[in-house]
């Protein structure tokens, strides 16, 4: 059984948010001091966040429209 859209809507974030801190804290790979936006570590960071924030919030916006219209 698939969970529903809110529930997914909010648990992707959470999960992508907690693996990135897992990775930055337990793995000794893991990039340090990416902070010029010239380096590709910067990006390599940039994107695993990008993409769960933008799901994120073209559904919020997407059920706002819908909630506007039908109500």
């Amino acid at each position: 059984m698939l969970p529903s859209l809110p529930t997914l809507t909010v648990l992707v974030p959470l999960l992508s948010l907690a693996g990135l801190f897992y990775s930055a804290s337990v793995d000794e790979t893991f990039p340090r001091g990416c902070t010029s936006a010239s380096s590709l570590c910067f990006y390599s960071l940039l994107l695993p966040v990008t993409i769960p924030v933008y799901v994120f919030f073209h559904l919020w916006t997407w059920m706002g429209i819908k909630l506007f219209r039908h109500n």
